[in-house]
C-alpha cells in the first residue's frame, strides 16, 4: 500500500515537496481554497478528519502562523491523523538564529534574508511577523506569523504534544529550523528516509540529537 503524506498549509501542489516524499501519495490540506487543496480545512480542525490515516504530516512554514495557545491544538491534530509509527516533519523560521544573525551582521530588519520555495523574498521582519505585503494585499491574516520558535522551544513543544523522539536542526543560510518528530521509536524506513543513525536515536528522555 502506498504511503500517504498530509501536506498541511502547503498552499499549492505546484510547490514541490522534499525529495523524501517522491514515493508518497500527496494529500494537500490548506485553509485557502485558491490553491485547489484536496482538503479545505484549518489545521486547528484536524480532529474532524479520520484518525490514523497518514504515514507523515509535512508542515512547512505554517505552524508559526498560529497563536501560541493554538499550537498544541494543531500538533494534537497531527497526532490524531498520523498512524502510530508515522511522523511529523516541520519547518519553521529559527527566530534565535535570525536574531543572532541580524545582530552579528548589523542587518536592518528590512534587509533581505532568503527566498522561499514559492519564490517570495523574505526579510527578517517578514520572518518575525509574516508576509506583510501579502497580508496587506489579500486581507488574509492567516499569512501573518504569530509564534516564534527556537530549536529548544520547538523540541519542547513537540515533546509536550506527545512526540517522544524529536530530531531538530537549523540551516543558518536560510534560517530554516527543521524538526522530525515520532511518537514511537523511528522505523527502519524512517531512519533511512532521513539518514538517521541508529546509534544516534535517543531514549525518550534524551532529546539532544540535532539534525543539520
Amino acid at each position: 500500500m502506498q504511503r500517504k503524506v498530509l501536506n498541511v498549509g502547503g498552499g499549492s501542489k505546484k510547490i514541490a515537496l522534499p525529495a523524501q516524499y517522491e514515493s508518497f501519495e500527496h494529500i494537500l490540506l490548506d485553509i485557502d481554497p485558491s490553491g485547489s487543496p484536496d482538503i479545505v480545512c484549518d489545521a486547528r480542525s484536524l480532529h474532524e478528519l479520520e484518525s490514523e490515516q497518514f504515514d507523515a504530516v509535512y508542515c512547512s512554514h505554517n505552524l508559526e502562523h498560529y497563536y501560541w495557545h493554538d499550537v498544541p491544538r494543531v500538533l494534537d491534530g497531527f497526532i490524531h491523523v498520523l498512524k502510530p509509527d508515522g511522523f511529523a516533519h516541520i519547518r519553521v523560521p529559527d527566530i534565535g538564529v535570525l536574531i543572532r544573525t541580524v545582530a552579528e551582521r548589523n542587518m536592518d530588519l528590512e534587509d533581505v534574508a532568503y527566498r522561499t520555495a514559492s519564490g517570495a523574498v523574505i526579510a527578517p521582519l517578514d520572518i518575525m511577523y509574516g508576509y506583510r505585503l501579502q497580508v496587506q494585499r489579500s486581507g488574509k491574516d492567516y499569512y501573518q506569523h504569530k509564534t516564534g520558535f527556537s530549536q529548544a522551544s520547538l523540541r519542547r513543544t513537540l515533546m509536550r504534544a506527545g512526540f517522544e523522539f524529536v530530531f531538530a536542526g537549523t540551516r543558518e543560510s536560510s534560517f530554516d529550523l527543521t524538526a522530525v518528530a515520532f511518537m514511537e521509536r523511528p522505523s527502519p524506513f524512517a531512519i533511512s528516509l532521513f539518514n538517521l543513525s541508529v546509534d544516534d536515536i535517543p531514549e525518550p528522555q534524551d532529546q539532544d540529537h540535532e539534525q543539520s
